[in-house]
């Protein structure tokens, strides 16, 4: 269901994106209002419409069974050339809670694999998100 949503590499992100906020069931204002940033931030917004996304996302998200499938899809549309950047944006949504759950970590790890990120480099950029994130609510390095 969610390929007659998903046809361009914005919608991709866009729902990437998504997936990365709804992934452990809680989806609080300030994420929607994060990940509607990174929409506007990275010129999504300019071809879509977020809340008509949000919708779709929604529509189908209940029924992914195998979420490995659904990422291979996203990514394949993606296409991603900046693969770290890629997984630092959805890291940082992950996180954007100020928690990473369970099933966070494993929607990274699965990404990570996907996108050829090694277990190193994954744990670089891991570190470095969350310390960021520790800084940004602490406001102390």
């Amino acid at each position: 269901m969610y390929q007659d949503y998903i046809t361009t590499q914005s919608e991709a992100i866009c729902h990437l994106f998504l997936h990365c906020c709804f992934k452990d069931g809680n989806f609080s204002q300030d994420e929607i209002d994060n990940v509607s940033s990174k929409f506007v931030e990275l010129q999504i917004h300019r071809d879509l419409n977020f809340k008509e996304e949000l919708l779709h996302y929604r529509s189908y998200s209940i029924g992914i069974i195998d979420e490995t499938t659904y990422l291979r899809y996203l990514v394949k549309m993606i296409n991603p050339v900046q693969n770290f950047a890629l997984y630092a944006y959805c890291c940082e949504l992950c996180l954007s809670d100020k928690l990473l759950s369970m099933e966070e970590q494993s929607l990274l790890t699965g990404l990570a694999v996907l996108i050829d990120i090694d277990e190193t480099e994954k744990n670089v950029i891991d570190a470095l998100i969350t310390q960021r994130k520790a800084v940004e609510l602490q406001k102390i390095f």
